[in-house]
């Protein structure tokens, strides 16, 4: 009996450390890349000692749900959901969008809704004709910088009318246009490899009108690549706004 005790409470103990160790990797995962829930102000990683900075200045688009939405339920691969205002970011001084009004190509060539162009065209709102729809399964668009630039800050919209999660998201910087040499991954919450591009150590997001800001650490390369494979909504790919914020690099 007290054998059975004894095994009862080293199970109950052992479950409890996991699932603290899940909650530290989770909470980890989300002060890598997270900024949300985070007190400011955050410093980008690619910041380097004794540079000078500024706070990246965002305009954001009107808000289109309030509260937290109620139709998605809580999971250790999703991040808690916080309604309250971004942290600032700094960034090395000079920063700019070098995304806006670049070139756009996408796995898929003829988008169900808009065109690829809406990506990098400045208009974040959440409206209809403000966004690009892709088809179902694992799909991506990709700007070209048309330099090699020095990264610190991309902001993702994908969809924003409502509260959804959209899944494998992925972000990636190449030089090779094709994607298979020099590709180095910024972001990655893919966390049962379902997208073939490795398992990601970041947690998935609801998304809202404030965005999806990603610490691009200071990476180089001319080509950003986004996956996604479909959404809590529906099976399709969307996207409002991608903004890059960086500098040609030295």
């Amino acid at each position: 009996m007290n054998a059975r005790r004894y095994l009862k409470a080293a199970a109950i103990l052992l479950a409890g450390v996991i699932a603290l160790a899940a909650a530290g990797d989770a909470f980890a995962a989300e002060q890598k890349v997270g900024i949300r829930g985070q007190k400011g102000p955050v410093t980008s990683k690619g910041v380097k000692k004794g540079e000078k900075t500024e706070a990246l200045k965002v305009q954001l688009p009107k808000a289109m749900f309030e509260g937290t939405p109620k139709n998605i339920k809580p999971a250790s691969t999703l991040e808690k959901y916080i309604d309250k205002p971004r942290p600032s970011f700094m960034v090395p001084a000079g920063c700019t969008n070098v995304a806006l009004k670049k070139t756009v190509t996408s796995s898929d060539s003829m988008p169900i809704i808009g065109e690829l162009e809406l990506v990098t065209d400045g208009d974040k709102e959440g409206t209809d004709g403000s966004y690009v729809e892709l088809g179902p399964g694992l799909q991506w668009v990709q700007i070209d910088l048309k330099e090699k630039c020095a990264l610190f800050a991309i902001l993702l919209w994908h969809y924003h009318a409502e509260g959804r999660v959209y899944h494998d998201a992925v972000i990636q910087v190449s030089d090779d246009a094709d994607f298979i040499e020099g590709v180095k991954t910024v972001y990655n919450n893919d966390f049962d490899n379902s997208s073939g591009l490795g398992i990601g150590k970041g947690l998935e997001f609801i998304e809202d009108y404030r965005g999806r800001l990603i610490d691009a650490g200071g990476v180089t390369g001319r080509y950003l690549r986004l996956y996604s494979a479909g959404n809590t909504s529906n099976d399709q790919n969307h996207y409002i706004e991608v903004e890059v914020f960086g500098k040609p690099a030295k």
